[in-house]
């Protein structure tokens, strides 16, 4: 078997209705840095992140190959899971849990759009 030389994945497109709308959740409710916001010929390319990630998000708009709230399952790791609930909850934003689980301890919520964030504690594996 071969071994590749991935390190990391850049960045996991996001696909929302309404980029302004998403820029002010994903900055002001989650607090992620914006890393760009540009014009791409006809389109905008925003791409968002953590503080400190490898890894970023692109919302995606006006493209026939994402339909806005489709995302699922992606995973955000905290170091203060309630206090992160109790913030986002807060600000407005439905959280579910935290909830202890199996496999740890973490919550859910979605974006304007309606993709799917699971919000986790690190794994005590």
């Amino acid at each position: 078997m071969t071994t590749t030389q991935i390190t990391h994945a850049r960045f996991v497109s996001v696909p929302v209705a309404d980029q302004d709308r998403a820029l002010d959740f994903y900055t002001g409710a989650l607090g992620f840095e914006v890393l760009i916001d540009q014009r791409m010929g006809p389109k905008r390319w925003i791409q968002v992140a953590p503080k400190g990630a490898q890894t970023g998000f692109t919302l995606i708009a006006d493209d026939p190959s994402y339909a806005p709230g489709s995302a699922r399952g992606i995973l955000l790791e905290t170091s203060d899971l309630d206090g992160d609930c109790a913030r986002l909850t807060e600000a407005g934003i439905p959280v579910e849990g935290p909830a202890d689980l199996p496999w740890g301890r973490q919550a859910t919520l979605t974006d304007p759009d309606g993709n799917a964030f699971v919000l986790a504690a690190p794994a005590a594996f």
